[in-house]
């Protein structure tokens, strides 16, 4: 049983780390349910941020950066990068939105986000851009999700999202530890931020912080450190339930190092993404082909 655990995800939609952790925060979403899983957005891209003063400049170096990181989490990149985001507030904006229609749809909604920049290389940085990556996802009310992004909840949903990434718990203040990124609290616009990704995991048997990039088993472990008998055995389900899929989701979640039946491929120089057809239908990634 997972009652009593709580999960809170600090993440940004734009952040590579983040994105390299998908394999592992999908896994946990399935195999710790039904935990309380919450994310909170918490700005990656400020738009108070000084401007690069060569912009093709620090493109050209973030576009490294990404292939760097992917080289450690094993994510897809793209092929060409327009420029660095200009800010992350429309597309967490739009993420927190969708969270209004629901866990799925919210899921659905964030995945498109990330994939426009981390497969097209397009970063969802204004609320066009942002809309358009979302248009067609399964199950997603547009014009609802057009009226909440300015409705007062959310409004107020993404300010205390703001606030609370800048109340980092002790244990990943000054953190001095190993690994590409092992995720010490940031200086930031508005103060000291978690690092993206963090998980805190709370429970009967107290608080759990795990931030930057782990393996899974870290994971799980400090899930059961503090709820005991929460992680349940993962059950496998196909491309359909997972509407896209990585080369390193497909190994983690599917257990097969092929391409999933019927999947449509996306090619990318750090490997493919594979897209159930359904989602192929309305994807950005192939709306030219």
């Amino acid at each position: 049983m997972s009652e009593g655990l709580a999960v809170v995800e600090y993440t940004d939609p734009m952040c590579p780390w983040a994105w390299g952790s998908e394999p592992s925060f999908r896994y946990l979403r399935a195999a710790l349910a039904p935990a309380g899983w919450r994310r909170v957005f918490g700005i990656l891209f400020h738009p108070g941020d000084d401007p690069a003063p060569d912009e093709a400049a620090e493109t050209a170096w973030y576009h490294r950066h990404v292939q760097d990181i992917a080289g450690h989490t094993g994510a897809p990149w793209p092929a060409a990068l327009e420029r660095v985001a200009r800010s992350s507030v429309p597309s967490s904006r739009v993420a927190t939105a969708a969270g209004w229609q629901g866990d799925e749809v919210a899921d659905r909604v964030l995945r498109r986000l990330r994939e426009t920049f981390f497969v097209l290389g397009e970063p969802a940085d204004t609320e066009e851009r942002a809309l358009a990556a979302v248009d067609g996802v399964p199950g997603l009310d547009r014009d609802r999700l057009a009226a909440d992004l300015h409705s007062p909840r959310t409004v107020r949903a993404a300010a205390r999202d703001f606030r609370e990434c800048r109340r980092p718990v002790p244990e990943v203040v000054g953190l001095c530890a190993g690994g590409p990124h092992p995720g010490a609290a940031k200086e930031a616009v508005g103060g000291l931020r978690y690092a993206f990704p963090t998980l805190v995991f709370e429970g009967p048997g107290g608080r759990a912080a795990v931030p930057g990039w782990r393996a899974l088993e870290c994971y799980l472990e400090a899930a059961e450190s503090v709820a005991p008998g929460c992680v349940r055995p993962f059950a496998r389900r196909d491309l359909r339930a997972h509407r896209s899929l990585t080369k390193p989701e497909t190994r983690l979640l599917l257990g097969v190092e092929t391409a999933p039946e019927g999947a449509v491929v996306v090619d990318t120089p750090g490997g493919p993404v594979f897209l159930d057809p359904g989602e192929a239908a309305t994807h950005p990634a192939t709306r030219a082909r």
